[in-house]
């Protein structure tokens, strides 16, 4: 018999990191992991797909080795860059005369509506979030069902990605030998993983520093507020080092994990140096160099991400603000943007209490090593909780599609009405 799992695949600039957790009685079993640089994708656009596709087989074929799970269909993410939000609104009318109760039919049409008068040819939805409703009698209704109206309204948030990019990712996916049960926004996956159901309290800030571009997510009381991104990432830190110091990137890269400090460099000497092999020969070069080229440059990243944010919600409104990358592992760099934004910064942690439980004892996740998969890690939570899996491949229960079950909730919507 096949095992019942979830498969999640983040597939980024830097790397393609997936894991995939077998499922028992509802709960995670037990939690595998694979990671490969990534190849074929640069600044989040596919360059070259058939190393994009050799790379993300090689990754899924070790996956299934280790856990022994037939992979068919996976999870897989998009990046912000490809995402275009928008609010879309629509009404309808629920009687002619009089009011009428509010059923999930009626919910189900306005969303519909709204997604319909939302959507072009060129995008796919990806996310399609209520911000809430309007009844006659008042608006920011979060849940109308069984309220009398004479009219409903909803004001969707819609999240679209542009058609092609979608496409793409489906298409390498697919080329791999796998499908693909569900593509959602990074930072609304992960968010669940790392607030838990502190996400339900005030104004909620994820920030995902990736290697070209930081993706700002806003929640407030649990729901999402709106999406920023800024075009700087750690790359930007590693291309500042490699000009400053004429180095290859690669090379600067190294020097930047190893010897990398943000923040107050006065107190290092004008005689500290650090050798680096160039060539077939060591080089010297010095230490407060490469400290002074790291602080601007993350001091302008931490400029951008306080200006983003700002556009969002007031700075003091912020109640919790997690941070994840890898780059706010650097020495300093979250005392940095700690000290630019004014508010307290905190490094992004699982709290989800399935997934933390292995934290502690998975030689994957141990220490700062979870970083790396807070993305997939979010689309398998996600997905396992808001869907019903059979086999590894989604399925739908929309009232809408199961003839029984529509029967069923139209009884109710009568039974509502009249009594």
């Amino acid at each position: 018999m096949l095992n019942r799992y979830v498969c999640g695949v983040d597939i980024s600039s830097s790397k393609i990191a997936a894991a995939v957790a077998p499922l028992k009685n509802g709960r995670i079993a037990d939690i595998f992991f694979e990671e490969a640089p990534s190849k074929g994708i640069k600044k989040g656009v596919i360059v070259d797909a058939i190393d994009l596709v050799g790379e993300l087989g090689g990754v899924l074929k070790k996956l299934k080795e280790k856990s022994q799970i037939r992979i068919k269909s996976v999870q897989v993410n998009i990046s912000a860059r490809d995402l275009v939000a928008r609010h879309s609104r629509a009404v309808i009318p629920l009687a002619e005369k009089g009011n009428k109760v509010i059923t999930l039919s009626d919910v189900l049409k306005v969303n519909e509506q709204a997604r319909i008068l939302g959507s072009s040819l060129e995008e796919e939805i990806v996310h399609a979030i209520p911000f809430g409703y309007t009844i006659d009698s008042r608006e920011s209704v979060m849940n109308p069902l069984g309220l009398y109206s004479h009219r409903l309204e909803v004001d969707l948030y819609l999240m679209c990605a542009r058609l092609s990019a979608v496409q793409n990712i489906s298409r390498a996916v697919n080329q791999a030998g796998y499908a693909v049960g569900d593509m959602a926004f990074s930072g609304i996956a992960s968010a669940g993983l790392i607030f838990g159901e502190g996400l339900k309290e005030g104004v909620c800030v994820l920030c995902d520093i990736g290697s070209d571009i930081t993706e700002i997510v806003v929640f407030q009381d649990g729901m999402l507020k709106d999406v920023a991104v800024v075009y700087t990432g750690g790359d930007d830190l590693t291309l500042e080092l490699q000009e400053t110091l004429g180095i290859p990137f690669e090379l600067a890269e190294e020097v930047k994990r190893s010897y990398a400090s943000i923040g107050a460099f006065d107190h290092i000497s004008e005689d500290k140096e650090i050798l680096i092999k160039k060539e077939s020969a060591y080089r010297p070069i010095k230490q407060k160099a490469v400290c002074q080229a790291l602080t601007q440059k993350t001091g302008e990243l931490c400029a951008g991400i306080k200006e983003a944010l700002q556009r969002i919600v007031p700075l003091e409104g912020v109640n919790n603000f997690r941070a994840c990358g890898r780059s706010v592992l650097l020495e300093g760099f979250l005392e940095s943007l700690e000290s630019t934004l004014g508010i307290p910064v905190k490094l992004a942690k699982i709290s989800h209490p399935q997934v933390a439980s292995f934290a502690n004892k998975d030689a994957n996740l141990t220490g700062q090593k979870y970083l790396s998969f807070i993305t997939t890690l979010g689309l398998i939570t996600r997905s396992f909780e808001t869907e019903a899996f059979v086999l590894g491949a989604r399925t739908q229960s929309s009232p809408l599609r199961n003839p029984f079950q529509k029967t069923v909730n139209k009884l109710k919507e009568i039974y509502q009405e009249y009594f």
